[in-house]
């Protein structure tokens, strides 16, 4: 595997790149943020991860990762919520091969986020089947099975007690409803539950901004499976995805 890739992370509001060092999981150099173009389609959205290159300096035996908000099926984006529509159908392995004359990992940005925590954060060293997830205003997922990613998991959207799962234990509906820690924590009781009895996981791991908050819920959860907050936070998208490119380019 290199030693030093560079991961793209693309989001709705803002596209942020570095090089990242594959022994340490840390930025070499500092990370480069472009305002996300609008509107973002995807001719638009490739030129800014061309500029985020051409600022960081990347040579071209660098492999690059690139992290969407959007599911990434061989290569294909099936269906796009945070950027234009027009990348319904687009080929992004094609789309950044023209505009930046390169050969790219896309994956999704749950995805990459937890490949970083199994590689660099708080699941590295653990072997077996490791569920990590964002609680955020929905709940992403990233599911990796002794270091292999199972992508495009979307387990947030899982039905319980017929509700879509984000609809009632995500951390922006704890802020949309006014719950206490306590009313948010059986509502995340009840998910996690139902994720442990599906998978039987060997750890979860709990990351967003509300993460920082861990001793607030996670001692109210009682699970079989240990749970321990994310640390890699706001790098993970970079650093999972350059991690990727690189072990894609072995």
């Amino acid at each position: 595997m290199a030693s030093v890739a560079c991961g793209i992370d693309i989001g709705g509001s803002g596209v942020k790149g570095a090089v990242v060092d594959l022994v340490t999981g840390e930025f070499i150099g500092d990370r480069v943020r472009i305002d996300t173009p609008k509107p973002a389609t995807p001719d638009a959205v490739a030129e800014t991860c061309k500029a985020v290159l051409e600022q960081l300096g990347v040579g071209p035996g660098t492999p690059v990762g690139i992290a969407f908000p959007a599911p990434i099926i061989h290569g294909v984006v099936p269906f796009m919520a945070n950027l234009d529509q027009s990348w319904v159908g687009i080929d992004v392995n094609e789309l950044m091969q023209r505009h930046l004359g390169r050969p790219v990992t896309p994956l999704n940005d749950a995805d990459a986020a937890g490949l970083a925590e199994v590689a660099f954060g708080a699941a590295k060293g653990v072997e077996g089947t490791v569920i990590v997830t964002t609680l955020g205003t929905g709940i992403g997922s990233a599911v990796v099975v002794d270091g292999t990613l199972v992508p495009n998991t979307e387990l947030g959207h899982l039905e319980i007690d017929g509700h879509d799962a984000e609809s009632q234990a995500s951390a922006g509906q704890k802020t949309l409803q006014g719950l206490s820690w306590e009313e948010w924590a059986g509502r995340l009781q009840r998910y996690y539950s139902h994720v442990e009895m599906l998978f039987s996981p060997d750890l979860f791991v709990v990351g967003g901004g509300v993460s920082k908050n861990h001793a607030k819920f996670m001692p109210l959860l009682h699970l079989r499976t240990r749970m321990v907050p994310a640390q890699l936070f706001n790098t993970a998208g970079i650093v999972g995805a350059a991690y990727q490119a690189s072990r894609k380019a072995e």
